[in-house]
């Protein structure tokens, strides 16, 4: 018999943790239920304490998610549990997941607690979270780098107060896998009453094993794995949820356990984080990249072609990957263009809602021949994105006149505040030339870190779909923006992350303040 693998994700709340990542109350809302329609165990919404807009935002999934377990964080502290149990409490089923760190150096550094200290206020915060909810999780953060025999008391006493779940995280990366699975046996094995919890790992990609660490766990008795959709998280990201489903699926023969995702549903999850985040994924990723199932070498091709089996040990349709995707164009009506989002998981709250929606697939129907799913995803996205962002500043009109030997040069007229203002400037190339020319309206006083241009789907005719990256004074936005012509999409993009920087309010990080 099987062990049932639970699967806990946290894009979420750790992949949001990602500079610039942070997701809008309707984003995730959307991305919840993509993972509800993917059979994810538990939802790890938020940290409703870190600002008024996550705790809108938990208890949106809260109210939404009916066949998942919606789970908050909180820091082993009253008001982060309290504000987790409110943001929770019309959750069909929920979870409290509550933290502090463990290891010497967070205990003398960041806490500065005892030991004996961190272990009573672990036992005091599981209890309290009790008052809540029966599903109680605790973390010791930083276990990775914990010393054993204490790692063994506190899991015992926080199990003994009321804990159904175990996470051993390995918070920086640092461990190996050989040395991680160990001390999660010597956990199971030492601690009296493990019996009476699901024990769970959430590794970190520092040194690029986190899935490998996971594994690790999981061979060695470890029921639950922590991971998030294309591996987003924190620094260097988190262990990715298809690679984990993926690893456990295909080597039965090696895990001894089950998960019960729906597997199909994996690339299409991966492209709606995409989108939303404006974190591409790179064409070698493995299982969504673009590459994961391309074949280059001639060898390749031909055993493939004898024998799908010689170089492929999944299919690529097992995980969302086909080649019959639906192509709408300028004669489909209101009704198949509705029919379709709502296959792909995205439905209207108004008919308001829809008919902009609708306006906006007729017009890019107008630029484009063939419309495909990922440009059907990159319309809902891009109106979220407006609706959702306080757009103090708007796009009205672009020219941008760029010719071999001579120096580009864009004029620019925006909306801003209600009154429109105009530019002009040189630059590089068109698109610099655009972007500075919004510089000349709008003075940000912010840094460009990054730049990034996809194409959505293949074709001259593809839309293109830019992702820019600000910073100003320590806070980092990502901004957004397609369209088939690049140089506009890349204004939209940096419109939008201009509009972010301006008007909304930093949130707080969950290892921040005093635990």
């Amino acid at each position: 018999m099987s062990d049932k693998l639970i699967i806990f994700d946290t894009t979420l709340r750790d992949g949001e943790q990602s500079p610039g990542a942070s997701m809008t109350r309707a984003a995730k809302v959307r991305i919840a239920k993509a993972l509800e329609k993917m059979r994810v165990d538990v939802i790890e919404a938020g940290f409703p304490i870190a600002s008024q807009g996550d705790f809108e935002a938990v208890q949106a999934v809260a109210r939404t998610i009916k066949d998942s377990t919606v789970c908050g964080l909180a820091r082993a502290l009253d008001k982060d549990i309290d504000r987790v149990g409110e943001a929770l409490k019309d959750a069909n089923s929920s979870r409290i997941h509550t933290f502090i760190a463990t290891s010497p150096i967070h205990m003398e550094h960041k806490l500065r607690m005892s030991p004996d200290k961190v272990l009573e206020q672990a036992v005091y915060a599981v209890k309290r979270a009790r008052k809540y909810t029966d599903n109680v999780e605790f973390s010791a953060e930083d276990a990775g780098r914990s010393e054993m025999d204490f790692l063994c008391r506190i899991i015992e006493a926080a199990i003994s107060a009321g804990a159904t779940t175990i996470n051993i995280p390995d918070t920086v990366g640092y461990n190996v896998p050989d040395q991680f699975g160990a001390k999660v046996r010597e956990i199971i094995e030492r601690v009296p009453n493990a019996d009476k919890a699901v024990f769970s790992v959430h590794c970190h990609n520092d040194l690029g094993l986190a899935v490998a660490n996971s594994l690790s766990a999981v061979i060695n008795g470890a029921r639950q794995v922590e991971c998030t959709i294309n591996g987003l998280g924190e620094r260097a990201g988190n262990a990715s949820l298809e690679e984990i489903v993926m690893a456990v699926r295909t080597r039965s023969d090696v895990f001894s356990c089950v998960s019960d995702i729906d597997t199909t549903q994996i690339v299409p999850t991966s492209r709606l984080v995409s989108g939303i985040t404006g974190f591409a994924v790179q064409p070698n990723k493995a299982i969504v990249g673009a590459n994961a199932f391309a074949h280059e070498s001639g060898i390749h091709q031909d055993g493939v072609l004898k024998s799908r089996e010689t170089y492929e040990i999944m299919r690529a349709e097992d995980v969302g990957w086909s080649a019959n995707r639906m192509v709408m164009g300028k004669h489909s009506g209101r009704n198949a263009f509705r029919s379709r989002l709502q296959e792909l998981g995205t439905t209207f709250e108004s008919e308001e809602e829809l008919n902009e929606a609708f306006s906006r697939f007729k017009d890019l129907a107008d630029k484009k021949h063939e419309i495909f799913d990922e440009d059907l995803q990159s319309l809902v996205t891009e109106a979220n994105l407006e609706s959702t962002v306080n757009e103090s500043i708007k796009l009205v009109a672009l020219k941008v006149c760029s010719e071999t030997g001579e120096t580009p040069h864009a004029d620019i007229t925006l909306w801003v505040e209600g009154e429109e203002k105009s530019g002009c400037s040189s630059g590089g190339g068109p698109v610099d030339a655009a972007l500075k020319a919004i510089d000349s309206i709008i003075d940000s006083g912010s840094e460009l870190l990054l730049y990034s241009v996809n194409n959505i789907t293949s074709g001259t005719d593809s839309q293109g779909e830019v992702t820019v990256r600000l910073e100003k004074a320590g806070r980092i936005v990502n901004g957004q923006g397609a369209d088939t012509d690049i140089v506009i999409a890349s204004a939209k993009a940096y419109i939008n992350a201009l509009n972010k920087l301006l008007t909304t309010a930093p949130r707080a990080h969950p290892q921040g303040g005093d635990v």
